[in-house]
């Protein structure tokens, strides 16, 4: 292969990966997630960058025979770190653990594409797009409680049915995985929590209207923490 090819290979590696990465991160940034496009390109081309250098080493002359595949890896066992700095707890939920795939793939995209696996890289790519834009609405569809929030009611007196609020709040269209009940003797106040299961658009001021034929209600609250 002359200089030129070789120059000209080089290019197109890295700049599918750049592609690759770019994609991905447009997707990303989409949605306000934290890691963005810059991210996911410097995960994809220095995966490619890595995999190209690993393969070049081992075909310099008058080095000892090398295994190429033992910077792939490391590249692999690294990106970990990345991945898990994208994982969060919050509240009672846990984000991030699609980002941290998405940099999982941009890191696989970046070394197929610096092995010159084109085919490999591209298909999976667009496979990847299609799932992240795709399922989600089905998903959605599917399984619309999807987040874990509590629910905070506060009465003023013990005038209330606690079974009756259950079902109230079960109706509404939430799933409740756990409950527990707190009085205030100074305040002369009950507090319930509830551990719900409710979809991102619940309609908090639909189920208040409900509750509030208990005249002892005094606040009703719906959060993450």
């Amino acid at each position: 292969m002359s200089l030129e090819n070789i120059y000209l290979d080089c290019i197109l590696k890295i700049a599918s990966s750049f592609i690759c990465g770019l994609l991905l991160g447009l997707e990303r940034k989409s949605r306000q997630h934290t890691v963005g496009m810059r991210t996911l390109v410097l995960i994809s081309v220095s995966s490619a960058v890595l995999c190209m250098l690993s393969i070049k080493n081992a075909m310099i002359p008058g080095v000892p025979e090398g295994d190429p595949t033992r910077i792939t890896a490391g590249i692999v066992t690294g990106i970990g770190f990345v991945g898990g700095g994208a994982i969060l707890h919050h509240g009672l939920n846990v984000r991030g653990l699609t980002t941290a795939a998405i940099v999982l793939m941009a890191m696989a995209l970046g070394v197929a594409c610096g092995a010159g696996q084109y085919f490999i890289a591209g298909f999976s790519l667009i496979l990847v797009l299609t799932s992240l834009l795709i399922l989600e609405k089905i998903e959605w569809k599917l399984f619309p409680a999807e987040k874990t929030k509590t629910l905070t009611l506060i009465y003023t007196d013990s005038s209330f049915n606690f079974e009756e609020i259950k079902n109230t709040i079960k109706k509404s269209g939430v799933m409740i995985k756990d409950s527990n009940i707190e009085e205030s003797v100074t305040e002369n106040t009950f507090i319930f929590r509830f551990s719900v299961k409710a979809s991102g658009d619940f309609d908090l001021l639909s189920l208040s209207s409900k509750l509030k034929t208990n005249p002892s209600l005094v606040k009703i609250s719906l959060s993450e923490i």
